[in-house]
């Protein structure tokens, strides 16, 4: 009888760290960005079954990519106290079963983003696996400070994705929402390496503020977020959003840019992780207020009218 209990135990175990290695809230990120660039690609509700398979699809080819980066990082994973913990580098998980995982992952979600959504969005979001599994994970972080910068395309991409699967095209909507995330990357990345900084200095790993140094770490955080608040009007200036859009992205980069600049003027630990912590608050609130404008404005407009 305890052999019996003990079975299903192992397998949800196991299936729990295979859970782990496709990094879900990382990917949850993902695949609200990429539902936001669904959203915003129509004026009404979408074809939500068109929509579902495109959700399911970009999950499941995301996730392959954050399991094969658990792989590549293994060695790397076991010296950082962030990434210690994770199945691949504890070695709970081989690392041929971790592969054949990522390709599984990989291939079914090809395959559904091509037979129930189209080629293009199932091409973009394969090369944005190869971006990020392969150029980025591969050669770009262990060779550059400016990885997070470059590597950061890949990261862009998911309202393209999303806007790709309702209209099978690229248009600048979406290329605009790209432009934002890829701006708002560097900061927010950079904030989590100078609280990190020794982490990542025994891990081998060039990164920011290990080549250059906090102080002008700090300031390149400040300056991305200026730059970045700048791109977040963009939509407003295109006429994509209304009047909720603009005020809050005035609040929300206001406030990322006071937080840039207490970070630069008067640096802690807690202020760093602080500014982590609202970089994820700041674009997912961006993007709901976005979504929020796209809907409730014509009602608005159309009541006042």
């Amino acid at each position: 009888m305890a052999q019996t209990l003990a079975a299903p135990r192992s397998f949800a175990a196991r299936w729990g760290q295979f859970y782990i290695l496709t990094k879900p809230r990382v990917v949850q990120l993902i695949v609200f960005c990429a539902l936001i660039g669904m959203l915003l690609a129509q004026p009404g509700l979408p074809d939500w079954r068109l929509a579902g398979a495109a959700t399911v699809g970009i999950w499941l080819v995301a996730s392959a990519a954050a399991a094969f980066n658990c792989l590549v990082e293994q060695q790397i994973d076991r010296r950082m106290a962030r990434t210690a913990w994770r199945p691949s580098a504890q070695g709970d998980v081989p690392s041929m079963q971790t592969l054949a995982f990522s390709a599984l992952l990989c291939a079914a979600g090809s395959a559904v983003l091509y037979w129930w959504v189209n080629p293009l969005t199932m091409w973009l979001t394969f090369a944005t696996f190869v971006g990020y599994a392969v150029v980025y994970t591969v050669v770009l972080k262990p060779l550059t400070p400016q990885n997070i910068v470059i590597g950061g395309a890949s990261g862009a991409m998911p309202p393209v994705l999303g806007y790709a699967a309702m209209r099978g095209e690229v248009g600048h909507e979406a290329l605009i929402l790209c432009l934002i995330i890829f701006l708002w990357t560097p900061p927010h990345f950079w904030a989590l390496a100078l609280y990190r900084a020794e982490d990542y200095r025994r891990a081998g790993l060039p990164m920011l503020p290990i080549t250059h140094g906090p102080e002008f770490t700090r300031l390149q955080v400040l300056l991305y977020t200026i730059v970045l608040f700048a791109a977040t009007l963009l939509p407003f200036v295109f006429r994509m959003s209304g009047p909720i859009y603009l005020a809050a992205a005035l609040v929300l980069g206001g406030l990322f840019m006071l937080y840039a600049w207490q970070l630069w003027r008067d640096y802690s630990d807690a202020l760093a992780r602080a500014t982590f912590r609202f970089s994820i608050w700041h674009l997912s609130l961006l993007f709901a207020a976005l979504l929020l404008d796209h809907y409730l404005m014509p009602w608005i407009t159309l009541v006042v009218g």
